[in-house]
């Protein structure tokens, strides 16, 4: 999901290059894989987090082979692994708000990764936003979410002189994306996953239900190294048009215009103390 989030003691991020490295589980001591086999779901998820992202960096995605491997530990995590159940003050509707407030648990840090949960109540919403170089993964522990998310047309003009079609109004600077996912997801469900530049770098999060999301981000979020996090508004595709850009009538819902904003006003993320079994960071 991977809403940029201001977390305490929070490192800075920078680029760092380099290619995976594989490794061969059974020349491990005997007395570490034993190890390794006590650990916590979530020390387990920290570890594995580590080990792949150790030589990956902004735009950098790991080798398929670590893709399966973090995806086969965030399948296997469920709510009680780190210590959530639905029925915290996290996933309660409130009145008070015409957006519910969003709750984000920190759980680790670090110029490579980082490891959080969304606690959503009933329709949160996370709105539509980017990930710039990152390689994300997103596990819904309980609930169900509606998961809407593009991929930007390679080689698609920047709209600069719109015409609305009917609106006489034109946002400056649309442009043209392929819708990726478009559904509803109910836990227990598989991890989903999203690259730089495919797999829905751009997603919107809506809460059907009350419901809690485990993300996973390769690098994290970094203002200073320039990947900060942009919000866009979408439109449909005939709500504009665009000398040079033409779709077959039939295709047509699954392209949309998007255009950056500034973060929603009515967006409220409020951190909260992860209250889980303890991460042991090495």
């Amino acid at each position: 999901m991977g809403i940029e989030t201001t977390t305490p003691n929070r490192k800075g991020n920078k680029e760092i290059y380099g290619l995976p490295v594989e490794t061969n589980s059974h020349s491990k001591p005997r007395k570490c894989r034993r190890r390794h086999r006590k650990m916590s779901p979530v020390q387990r998820l920290y570890q594995t987090c580590k080990d792949v992202f150790s030589f990956c960096g902004a735009g950098i995605v790991p080798s398929p082979e670590d893709i399966q491997r973090l995806r086969s530990v965030l399948d296997t995590m469920k709510p009680a692994d780190v210590g959530l159940t639905p029925e915290l003050p996290y996933f309660r509707m409130t009145v008070a708000r015409r957006t519910p407030a969003i709750t984000y648990l920190h759980l680790h840090e670090c110029e490579k990764f980082s490891m959080g949960i969304f606690c959503l109540p009933p329709s949160g919403v996370l709105p539509l936003h980017n990930h710039p170089g990152m390689t994300v993964f997103s596990k819904i522990l309980f609930g169900t979410m509606h998961i809407k998310s593009y991929d930007w047309v390679a080689d698609a003009p920047e709209d600069k002189s719109t015409s609305a079609n009917p609106s006489p109004a034109t946002p400056p600077g649309v442009r043209l994306a392929k819708v990726k996912v478009d559904a509803d997801f109910t836990a227990p469900c598989n991890t989903s996953i999203l690259y730089p530049a495919d797999g829905g770098n751009m997603h919107c999060f809506t809460a059907v239900t009350a419901c809690a999301v485990l993300d996973v981000l390769g690098p994290p979020y970094s203002d200073p190294d320039g990947r900060h996090c942009q919000y866009y508004l979408d439109f449909p595709f005939s709500h504009f048009s665009v000398d040079g850009v033409s779709v077959a009538e039939e295709e047509k819902e699954g392209y949309a215009w998007l255009q950056e904003i500034e973060k929603p006003e009515d967006l409220a993320v409020d951190g909260a103390k992860y209250r889980g079994p303890k991460i042991v960071e090495n």
